[in-house]
């Protein structure tokens, strides 16, 4: 199977019901087809600095924002191979660059222990975001169950649905099981859609038809807002009631 590598498009997310998703399916059907992967399990590790520049940046919704993360479809072994994804965002343009790696070299690399081996563009630009961030290290394990879809008449048109968004700061390996808090309600399917211009008619209509408006939903930046913000928020109270009993002694 050949991957494609470099990504430019827009990226419109929309949270449905599984009534909803379901809706969807049966309209697609006549539009669409499940892609190569199909149905997969995602894994992903998200990379950040020590202090989380990354995603704190990203949040504040700047003109432009990036993420650096490693992707597998399958649990992985030290000789598998997985993706590493640079996703830049660009005036609501997402622009991704990826590289297929053995997992093992793609954590050496990440984590600044050794070069990629590659030459090229992508590997690169990949260089140069470590090291402008310098102390990018593995921060976030993301998992979700995707079934994945592209346009048999539009083919750069892809939908794809997640559901079981699994979130967690230990165990932070492609290798491991999947496992975590979840991000969304039970009955939640987050749906995006990927188009390199407008969508097509057929589903504007069903968005329409069902009331589905356009959101704006980051996993990881949800995960951080929930999970890892107040965690760090404790920590800081923790650490300053310590030091207050410590002096009034």
């Amino acid at each position: 199977m050949t991957y494609q590598t470099v990504f430019q498009r827009y990226e419109l997310k929309y949270f449905l019901t599984r009534r909803q998703k379901e809706r969807a399916l049966q309209i697609m059907a006549s539009h669409m087809a499940p892609d190569p992967f199909g149905r997969t399990t995602v894994r992903n590790l998200y990379f950040d600095t020590d202090d989380y520049r990354m995603i704190r940046h990203s949040i504040d919704k700047p003109v432009y924002k990036e993420k650096l993360r490693i992707r597998s479809y399958e649990k992985s072994a030290p000789d598998s191979t997985v993706f590493v994804e640079l996703k830049k965002k660009y005036r609501d343009v997402v622009y991704k660059r990826r590289l297929l790696l053995a997992e093992h070299q793609a954590m050496a690399w990440t984590c600044g222990e050794s070069h990629s081996g590659k030459d090229s563009q992508i590997a690169r630009e990949i260089d140069y975001c470590l090291g402008f961030y310098k102390t990018l290290h593995p921060v976030v394990f993301l998992s979700y169950e995707r079934e994945a879809f592209f346009g048999t008449e539009e083919t750069d048109f892809r939908v794809t649905f997640d559901e079981q968004i699994l979130c967690r700061q230990e165990d932070l390996s492609l290798t491991s099981p999947v496992y975590g808090a979840m991000l969304l309600p039970e009955d939640t399917v987050l749906m995006e859609l990927k188009c390199a211009g407008g969508i097509p008619l057929w589903m504007v209509r069903f968005l329409t038809s069902e009331h589905i408006c356009k959101t704006s939903f980051s996993k990881y930046g949800t995960a951080y807002q929930r999970m890892i913000f107040p965690d760090l928020f404790g920590h800081y109270h923790q650490k300053e009631a310590i030091f207050h009993v410590r002096n009034a002694v």
